[in-house]
């Protein structure tokens, strides 16, 4: 698939490392953010830059989007400089933003209309996985078009499952962060608690680790936790925006997630304190005193 010409929008800290596999892999690769600067590393390691999502929809024949917020997604694709007004049938549209389920509903149907194939298309697995090309991707979209795009998955990622429908994806990627919410809180305590217990930390971490208590989050945050390593492999500003997401997705089948909405509590203290680009890990600042009053 490489002499399919690839667009990539949004070079934030997991964008421009998909971006690179991309480009490494030996697809041609035109990209654009809002921030030229942003992409200087990618233009000189071969990628070309565009002015604008129309000009990217105007080369490319798959486009992938790595943007920030749900709002950020709708200008991306339907503003007048957009993908979707200015992109032609038979073109693959890609959103790998975690963003709201109906807004992907709906560029899939406007997509659709124009002859283009939309998928929804979340990742997990935090800057290391995009650096390494070890993402969890959950697609939503038709499974045709899923299956025309596996090869583009599997650079990116290790584990890829086409979860359904339109929606499907982002669904699937609020259900993973609701697990991280309250994971990030009981692995914040649990550090807390070790330490006033006087264990030794690395020890504590090492053996809890090994046992039920393991998991993503323990193996690669507990470790930068411990060494002072607040730098973002995840905003926590774009947490908090997806909890928001998945809380009001709850809203609307009935459900009541107090974790979810705790973890969105603690983390939404933190950035009134301005952890907001902090990575998610700095959540441990609401116990040490730095984050606190």
């Amino acid at each position: 698939m490489p002499e399919r010409i690839i667009g990539f929008i949004g070079l934030g800290v997991m964008g421009k490392s998909m971006a690179r596999r991309l480009l490494k892999a030996g697809y041609p690769l035109f990209v654009y953010t809002r921030t030229k600067e942003k992409a200087s590393d990618l233009l000189q390691e071969g990628a070309v830059w565009k002015d604008s999502p129309k000009e990217v929809a105007e080369a490319a024949d798959i486009v992938i989007t790595m943007v920030g917020y749900p709002e950020d997604v709708r200008a991306v694709y339907l503003g007048g400089e957009g993908l979707i007004p200015n992109g032609r049938p038979g073109q693959f549209f890609i959103d790998m933003t975690t963003s709201s389920p109906a807004l992907a509903q709906r560029l899939f149907a406007e997509g659709k209309k124009r002859g283009i194939h939309l998928l929804d298309a979340p990742v997990s697995g935090g800057d290391i996985g995009a650096k390494n090309g070890t993402l969890a991707i959950m697609v939503g979209g038709e499974e045709e078009a899923f299956r025309e795009m596996l090869p583009v998955f599997e650079t990116l990622g290790k584990r890829i499952e086409h979860m359904g429908g339109a929606g499907s994806g982002q669904h699937a990627k609020l259900a993973n962060q609701i697990a991280i919410a309250s994971n990030m809180v009981g692995l914040c305590e649990t550090l807390v608690y070790a330490k006033h217990a006087g264990l030794p930390m690395e020890k504590a971490l090492s053996v809890i680790s090994a046992g039920a208590a393991g998991s993503w989050s323990l193996a690669n945050l507990a470790p930068r936790i411990l060494a002072g390593d607040y730098s973002p492999g995840f905003f926590i500003k774009h947490f908090i925006k997806d909890m928001k997401i998945a809380l009001e997705e709850a809203e609307k089948m009935g459900l009541a997630l107090p974790g979810l909405a705790l973890a969105k509590r603690l983390y939404e203290a933190l950035a009134e304190r301005g952890e907001e680009n902090s990575g998610t890990q700095a959540l441990i600042k609401y116990w040490d005193g730095s984050g606190r009053e």
